[in-house]
């Protein structure tokens, strides 16, 4: 791998946007002649994959199956799984924790054995882990091997803009990066930009999860499949002022349990209680939460017991600690949050989407692996499956990439510093408006109420003169902008991103008149069998809906 270079004037074959997991990944699984060109969003390590703490579920054990991890899969998607991404997914875990193994990926083990766990809805103890860090481990070694790998450039603080379609095909992008906007083609652009849960106001995901690549393949013409379908998880840290940091379903597979300010437990009446679905448990501890008032319940970790404690979790002890909280010693404060979005830019098991030359990955991309609800660590296991598979099919490259685009340089892009509280304001707004309207709980006046006021948000984006310009950028305009600019401007196209993000997941749970997995109506409280389809939405046409595939 190089240091940065002036990407703008470059030929690149591949471009992927983002460096997660996913991401990662995909570098590693392309062929080595192929010029790939790597784009981080942020120079700091703070993508969803590093946070992940769970693990990566396989089925290894000597009582566990590939079957059995299908149908947990399957039961926890309700009805909305597509069979055929299911079915690579398990067959390919366990060569996929091979992989992992082989580029130094270290593992818990107990026994010499690789150590599993269980976590709520598998029927096995399936999830490796490492700590309550399996994210960060495993990102580690995965950064380590990019760079390693040839004709490889990463280029950091880079923000993509919006994508560029030639015709029918994706053939680039307008980037933002090292003082420079332009455009640059690409022979075909990869999407592993992660999911939008910064969407809400409580969330468990790093500031970079803004949509953004969910927002720019829809105006790029592809389909988005199953927006509505967001993961809220029980158990997020709910402390004044400190961030909503997840506490693990590992401790509650290793014993932890919830009760209520009362002492009460708040998920008595749930099939599986502690243990059940994520959806199901988020949505208990959320109506015992509004029966008693309460802004949090309790999640006990002292049944634990304290060497395992120290061993598993130390992570987790140590952000509760900086908040003034020992598990050791006291219950941590827990409510959901936003986590998870099962939904996205529609795939194949190729992870091409609808639009030639733009491939997705991740949790951008809705691949039909999870379906309406997502089994717990099951998403970084389809990151590396589905990147597998991108390296294994044929890319159809644009013939066209082999020459940059002509450069016609233009005036300075400028952003005054005062806007910056009024796109704070916004933003804020946005993210309130969608948790408390589109959440764990939605109904059709409220999601009404909440798409006006977000078309108004985004006519009055539509006149910034920040973004603007945008609308009359052509491939070939090349403008300079500032550093300090550069933080600026990200952050206005961070915010109409969101505001466009709402109003597709608006648009989505609005139509789904029913509950099902994430997608929880208080009007339409009951799972519909006509309603066993996928939502589909696609610029330019009216939200439509299509049946689950069946395995072959």
């Amino acid at each position: 791998m190089k240091p940065d270079c002036h990407v703008f004037d470059q030929v690149w074959d591949v471009v992927v946007v983002g460096s997660g997991a996913a991401g990662l990944m995909a570098c590693l699984a392309l062929p080595d002649e192929l010029n790939i060109l790597l784009l981080t969003k942020d120079s700091r390590a703070r993508s969803a994959s590093r946070w992940a703490q769970g693990g990566i579920a396989a089925a290894l054990g000597p009582d566990d199956s590939t079957e059995a991890h299908f149908h947990d899969t399957l039961a926890a998607g309700a009805g909305l799984c597509e069979p055929l991404a299911v079915r690579l997914l398990v067959e390919q875990a366990p060569r996929c924790v091979e992989r992992l193994l082989s580029l130094g990926v270290r593992f818990d083990r107990q026994g010499g054995q690789l150590s599993r766990t269980i976590e709520a809805a598998h029927s096995q103890r399936r999830v490796l882990h490492a700590a309550d860090q399996t994210g960060r481990a495993i990102m580690d070694v995965l950064q380590a091997r990019v760079r390693e790998r040839p004709r490889l450039h990463q280029h950091n603080d880079a923000v993509v803009l919006q994508l560029w379609r030639d015709g029918r095909r994706c053939c680039g992008l307008q980037l933002m990066a090292a003082g420079v906007i332009g455009w640059l083609r690409a022979g075909v652009v990869v999407l592993a930009s992660g999911g939008g849960c910064r969407l809400f106001a409580q969330t468990t995901n790093p500031p970079l999860a803004s949509g953004d690549g969910v927002v720019m393949a829809y105006r790029a013409g592809a389909v988005l499949r199953d927006l509505e379908f967001v993961q809220f998880h029980p158990t997020a840290l709910m402390v004044p002022g400190a961030p909503h940091f997840l506490i693990s379903e590992a401790a509650r597979g290793e014993g932890a349990v919830l009760h209520s300010l009362d002492g009460s437990d708040p998920v008595a009446a749930v099939g599986g209680g502690n243990l059940a679905s994520r959806d199901e448990v988020s949505r208990a501890v959320a109506r015992h939460m509004v029966r008693r008032g309460d802004t949090h319940v309790w999640l006990d970790l002292r049944p634990i017991g304290q060497e395992r404690l120290l061993r598993q979790f130390p992570s987790i002890l140590d952000r509760c600690r900086a908040w003034g909280i020992d598990p050791l010693t006291m219950p941590v404060p827990v409510a959901p949050a936003a986590h998870y979005w099962m939904g996205g830019v529609e795939t194949d098991l190729q992870a091409r989407t609808t639009v030639p030359g733009l491939y997705a990955l991740g949790e951008v991309a809705s691949s039909g692996v999870h379906g309406a609800n997502r089994l717990a660590s099951n998403s970084l296991m389809e990151c590396l499956v589905c990147a597998h598979q991108l390296g294994q099919g044929s890319l159809d490259l644009d013939p066209g990439s082999q020459a940059a685009p002509a450069c016609r340089p233009g005036a300075p892009i400028t952003v005054t510093s005062r806007s910056m509280v009024t796109a704070q304001e916004m933003g804020r707004r946005i993210r309130h408006l969608c948790w408390t309207m589109a959440g764990v709980n939605r109904q059709e006046d409220a999601m009404a109420m909440a798409q006006q006021q977000l078309q108004a948000l985004a006519h009055g984006l539509d006149q910034r003169p920040e973004l603007a310009w945008l609308k009359t950028s052509v491939p070939g305009d090349r403008r300079p902008i500032l550093p300090q600019t550069m933080g600026l401007l990200r952050r206005w196209v961070e915010v109409e991103h969101l505001c466009a993000l709402g109003l597709l997941l608006l648009e989505a749970a609005r139509f789904r008149r029913e509950s099902r997995g994430g997608h929880h109506r208080l009007d339409h409280p009951a799972q519909q069998p006509f309603w066993r389809r996928h939502s589909r939405q696609q610029q330019g046409r009216a939200i439509t809906s299509s049946p689950v595939g069946l395995e072959d």
